[in-house]
């Protein structure tokens, strides 16, 4: 009886009877949600974390739990472009917006952060990498040939415990660099 009285209410309040189901857990509506280029549908409570609807309601592991208050960054993923931390960001504030995880910047490790990040050999335990990447590519789309001073404000709330912020500084330089070999070479205009 209660399940149908909160199905019910659900009609009313949103209008949308087929996106509203009541279990046993609690009111769960289903998301379309646009990640790494492809609409997927997720079930979740609304108040849930992006992390959690990203790692165990569409099995894109590759987006961290680190500290679950948005102070590490090992959950950082693009939306709509910007970086963000998906551990605090609700999923129902994210259905009309563009995510990109670390799996959407390539499917085979070519995106220029990844290349770069294996070349200057950067990661060491690895578990904030993921994050760091991110924030790095939201620095690079919006700031193509960055200082280091650009470098280290973007990437300041990103924590390594194993301490590789100079040689992240020397892979996102390296990045852009590449990034530009690509671009031109895309565009036959290198040298």
């Amino acid at each position: 009886m209660r399940a149908r009285s909160l199905q019910g209410l659900a009609r009313r309040e949103y209008g949308r009877e087929s996106r509203i189901e009541f279990s046993g857990e609690g009111l769960r509506v289903k998301y379309k949600l646009k990640v790494n280029g492809q609409t997927r549908t997720v079930e979740a409570p609304e108040d849930m974390p992006l992390l959690w609807a990203l790692r165990d309601g569409l099995d894109l592991k590759g987006t961290k739990f680190g500290c679950g208050i948005a102070q590490c960054g090992a959950c950082t993923v693009l939306i709509d472009g910007e970086a963000r931390r998906s551990c605090i960001t609700p999923v129902s504030s994210v259905s009309d917006s563009s995510i990109t995880t670390i799996e959407g910047l390539s499917k085979d490790g070519s995106h220029p952060l990844q290349r770069a990040w294996e070349e200057i050999d950067v990661p060491q335990c690895g578990y904030c990498q993921a994050g760091q990447i991110m924030s790095a590519a939201s620095l690079l789309a919006k700031t193509p040939t960055p200082t280091d001073g650009d470098i280290d404000a973007a990437m300041a709330g990103n924590i390594c415990r194993c301490a590789t912020y100079l040689r992240i500084r020397r892979a996102i330089h390296r990045a852009a660099e590449l990034g530009k070999t690509t671009a031109s070479a895309a565009t036959g205009s290198g040298k």
